[in-house]
């Protein structure tokens, strides 16, 4: 077991507990999610070529102090583009709560690393589909361009960033998420924030306001209007050691949701086999933490999926995992995967 990842809560965010499931590379743009019994809680023409830029200061790939998944896609996008990005953004995963309307973002990231270009190309990639990096015409209306499955996601992104003037030029751009599918956490809306903030970011002068966050949320929910809104606010304006409340408008409102500091400890269960299996056997590791000392369990999407979010006293945590193991092996199943999640705050621009 390794420690949880805490890249994505904010510098002075808590920390993120030890002995979680280590993470991966996840194949971008998919959505597990889970529907258990709830517990309580026309464009000009442009120059061609890229511009010149620099990389990252202080040059972040080579920086032996910051986040290797930070570090990856720095070094990932100059090495699949030939050129160092002009910003890395990463952005949490987001999960829902028991409490009606309430959803809050996990101490674990995706990252985006950006560079502008000129001459109407987007360059994706990803270590998650290392084979199928690709160069696009960026074309903001008519009939998108053929594309790997991966990549037509972040290119309808694109083509909605550059009807609204952000990166009518092009952009290189790479991705790479911090938790493997198997997780069972939204993937799509942290992919999407990041992406989003990255390229804005990147085509936009030089000043020292960020990526208007309002209007890139009131963006993606018209481009990709079958993803989670709720669960893009989260990754957008969360903040550490809280839940949020997004439709209340512009003014959000947030409350306090910080395990940690109550004595109890928020864990990601996450079943593994057949498919066809993992409703019963979602169900049945459940039963068997309530058993163990578990308070309460939910899911953290809004569709079946493969994990539920655990809530119980820390004193506890070591049986109940004992018993959901015992209970697996038992019976000759995979032994249920455990992921520590502190509640992180928003997306950020890496520095």
């Amino acid at each position: 077991m390794t420690a949880a990842r805490t890249g994505a809560t904010p510098r002075g965010g808590g920390a993120t507990p030890a002995g979680s499931e280590p993470g991966g590379t996840v194949p971008l743009g998919s959505e597990p999610g889970g529907t258990l019994p709830v517990g309580s809680v026309p464009v000009a023409p442009v120059p061609l070529g890229p511009p010149p830029v620099g990389p990252v200061p202080p040059d972040l790939a080579r920086r032996a102090t910051a986040d290797p998944l930070f570090r990856l896609v720095a070094y990932a996008l100059e090495a699949a583009h030939g050129r160092p990005p002009t910003a890395v953004w990463s952005a949490p995963y987001a999960f829902h709560l028991g409490s009606p309307g309430l959803v809050a973002a996990a101490g674990w990231p995706v990252a985006a690393a950006a560079a502008p270009r000129t001459d109407g190309l987007v360059r994706l990639s990803s270590l998650g589909h290392p084979a199928d990096s690709c160069d696009l015409p960026l074309t903001p209306d008519g009939p998108p361009p053929a594309a790997p499955a991966w990549a037509v996601r972040p290119y309808a992104l694109l083509r909605a960033l550059a009807r609204a003037g952000y990166g009518r030029g092009g952009t290189d751009l790479h991705l790479q998420g911090s938790l493997t599918e198997a997780a069972g956490l939204a993937t799509a809306e942290p992919a999407d924030c990041a992406m989003a903030l990255a390229v804005a970011d990147v085509h936009t002068p030089a000043t020292d306001a960020e990526p208007d966050r309002d209007g890139l949320a009131r963006l993606l929910a018209g481009a990709l209007p079958d993803g989670d809104d709720a669960l893009r606010r989260a990754v957008l304006f969360a903040r550490p050691g809280q839940a949020l409340l997004p439709d209340t408008g512009e003014e959000r409102r947030h409350v306090a949701f910080d395990p940690a500091a109550s004595g109890t400890r928020l864990v990601l269960l996450a079943v593994r086999g057949d498919p066809a299996d993992r409703a019963a056997e979602l169900a049945r590791a459940v039963s068997c933490a309530r058993r163990a000392g578990a308070l309460s369990a939910w899911p953290p999407g809004r569709r079946p999926g493969r994990s539920v979010l655990v809530l119980l006293p820390a004193s506890r945590l070591t049986a109940v995992r004992a018993a959901v193991a015992e209970d697996f092996r038992g019976r000759g199943r995979p032994v249920p995967r455990f992921l520590n999640i502190a509640v992180a705050g928003a997306a950020r621009r890496e520095e």
